[in-house]
């Protein structure tokens, strides 16, 4: 069977909600919704931003209120849920753990907002420290036999395509070298890129436009919105897609389809 995953940076759920900007939900086969920046807690969360009835949502706020926070709504049942505090130690609401069984498989999803590195170098210092923790422990999944699917807002763009004007940005937060390097290591200890998996060195596709400069008309975009799976899963992959379409948030959703 086929299953249908989404992940959207929204950028305030409560603002996502008053456009109707994820009314397209409805319309979709989607097996698990993740959200991130949602800046809301479970219950601030609109009862109508869809219509369609999820079987389980599991939500992550922020310890300040109006900050970061992940959501992520399935049809499929868990076996285990946590916010993985011992990775978002600042309780900045990032991380969604989510772990299921389908036939021989079990599955251990991510969905996670990764910090941003441009305030300060305590907070580039965080988001590495982050980062590495992060990795630490889905290696440590995988050696117990589980599957890893991992998505959300990475904030970097791992290489010269995956934004517009990479040059400009090579001391920006987002696309150090450092940075970049994190992704190469994270990648080569045996995760797939599913987009590029997918469509190969396609240029110019994006998933996050500054707010500034109509940015998003002219496509000077930065792709930093992932679908990453453990190599194990490398044959289920079936589709890998960027949703510019849909408006809504400075971000639009990236999907990933994969057979169990």
């Amino acid at each position: 069977m086929i299953y249908r995953f989404v992940s959207w940076n929204v950028n305030g759920i409560r603002a996502i909600a008053r456009k109707g900007a994820l009314k397209w939900i409805d319309k979709e086969k989607v097996d698990i919704l993740a959200l991130q920046e949602i800046k809301a807690t479970k219950e601030q969360i609109p009862k109508n931003i869809f219509d369609k009835k999820f079987n389980f949502l599991q939500v992550s706020s922020a310890l300040i209120p109006g900050r970061s926070g992940v959501a992520l709504f399935s049809d499929i049942e868990p076996v285990f849920t946590s916010d993985l505090s011992e990775v978002d130690i600042l309780e900045e609401g990032r991380i969604n753990e989510f772990h299921f069984s389908i036939k021989e498989h079990k599955i251990a999803f991510f969905n996670v907002y990764f910090p941003n590195g441009q305030m300060s170098e305590e907070r580039l210092a965080h988001k590495l420290k982050f980062y590495d923790k992060f990795l630490d422990y889905c290696q440590k999944l995988k050696i117990e036999g589980k599957s890893i699917i991992i998505c959300g807002d990475v904030n970097t763009a791992h290489t010269k395509i995956d934004l517009k004007r990479p040059k400009p940005n090579e001391k920006t937060s987002g696309f150090l070298p450092i940075e970049r390097a994190w992704l190469d290591r994270f990648i080569s200890s045996g995760y797939i890129d599913t987009f590029r998996y997918i469509n190969g060195n396609i240029k110019d596709k994006y998933t996050w436009w500054s707010y500034k400069f109509n940015a998003r008309k002219t496509n000077a975009g930065w792709r930093i919105d992932y679908f990453f799976v453990s190599n194990d899963l490398k044959e289920n992959i079936k589709n890998a897609t960027i949703k510019e379409d849909i408006q809504g948030s400075d971000h639009c959703p990236v999907t990933l389809e994969i057979e169990l």
